[in-house]
């Protein structure tokens, strides 16, 4: 599966640090890409907003390293969301390999200044989910 990563984890050495561990997992940087329908924006830690574009690296991962990267991003605290997003404008609805993985900051708990128009929603997760089924949001590869 396929991960889009605009922040920390463009790094190399990060997510060897990140991905470390046992059972080992199995990942590999897959090129550059662009997410098309948000944009990054930057607070303690970098973040995502509607409209714009960003620029990041897709990173090809196995379920343990999604694992990995579910926890370093904190999911489970609340911090990110981990979204579903077409790669190239295909639907990935039937959960193929078609679509990537991205992370969506929480903008109130990383402290950005920058006022951000998420709909209205009971989790800041259904928040973001909510947009992204009202906009064109997909991952575009070069060429």
């Amino acid at each position: 599966m396929h991960v889009f990563v605009y922040g920390t984890l463009t790094d190399p050495e990060r997510v060897e640090i990140v991905l470390d561990g046992r059972p080992p997992t199995e990942y590999a940087f897959d090129g550059s890409a662009t997410l098309e329908g948000l944009r990054r924006v930057d607070g303690e830690y970098p973040t995502l907003a509607p409209g714009g574009t960003v620029d990041g690296q897709l990173l090809s991962v196995d379920e343990t390293a999604l694992e990995r990267l579910d926890r370093y991003e904190g999911v489970d605290r609340g911090l990110y969301v981990r979204v579903s997003v077409p790669i190239d404008g295909h639907n990935n609805s039937d959960n193929s390999d078609d679509g990537a993985a991205v992370y969506v900051g929480d903008p109130a708990r990383l402290a950005v200044d920058e006022p951000i128009d998420w709909p209205a929603g009971d989790s800041f997760a259904d928040r973001v989910r909510t947009s992204l089924t009202r906009r064109d949001v997909t991952v575009r590869r070069p060429g």
